[in-house]
């Protein structure tokens, strides 16, 4: 079955989420707009993610949980997982990974803990922008270890993502997908690139704020609305 996508959302926890990107919101706008399936990344945890997948159920969309990682070179990755119970183990792991600084709210934007009906739980104290210490060689086989898929975030900003960082996609790094921007030109990308003519391109949002989230305009073809059916899919089988 086709089924609309956008597998790159934050939430209020990621500090330059918008407070209004609560999971009840991102999940009903998504029924909104006419997806069937998003997944909630934010910036080094998947501390929402329980929540999203309770409002997707009541909204009718599917949320994989998953993270944005970044990697100890700066370099985003897109993490899915499974099940929320495997999202979160990683999420406890990423958090031993991230440097001791505390989030400046003032600054960098709260991080809020949400639940299915946008009631506030708690802010997180750490910085979760900061780079992890996972490196872009570790974080395939780490992502393995739990179940999940991973690929490079929006390769095609010039900041935070594989090819500003590393100039290239090395084939020996396993990447099969790799996401861009919804305005990527994805042919002069390969053209480039010729790494990424063997790899399934992606195109995600990345939206912070509401009024960020698109129209749906790419799908994946799958055989139920699921998020192990998206992974299933993401590693061609």
């Amino acid at each position: 079955m086709r089924l609309w996508y956008d597998l790159h959302l934050h939430s209020c926890l990621s500090p330059c989420g918008d407070a209004e990107m609560t999971p009840y919101n991102i999940a009903h706008m998504a029924a909104l707009l006419g997806y069937d399936i998003i997944a909630l990344t934010d910036h080094n945890t998947a501390g929402n993610c329980r929540a999203a997948i309770q409002a997707g159920g009541e909204a009718g969309v599917v949320v994989v949980p998953g993270m944005e990682l970044c990697t100890s070179e700066e370099i985003h990755v897109v993490c899915l997982l499974p099940d929320i119970g495997a999202a979160e183990r990683l999420g406890a792991r990423i958090a031993d990974a991230l440097p001791p600084i505390r989030n400046k709210a003032a600054v960098f934007g709260a991080q809020l803990y949400m639940d299915a009906r946008d009631r506030v739980l708690g802010e997180e104290e750490a910085f979760l922008m900061g780079a992890s210490s996972v490196s872009i060689e570790e974080v395939r086989a780490l992502a393995d270890e739990y179940g999940g898929f991973c690929y490079p975030a929006h390769i095609d900003r010039p900041a935070y993502s594989l090819l500003p960082v590393l100039g290239t996609v090395p084939p020996e790094l396993g990447f099969t997908c790799a996401e861009v921007t919804p305005a990527a030109d994805s042919a002069a990308l390969r053209e480039a690139h010729p790494a990424l003519r063997e790899m399934r391109i992606l195109r995600s949002s990345d939206a912070h704020y509401l009024e960020n989230m698109p129209d749906p305009a790419h799908f994946l073809e799958l055989p139920e609305r699921s998020a192990q059916a998206v992974l299933a899919y993401l590693r061609g089988i």
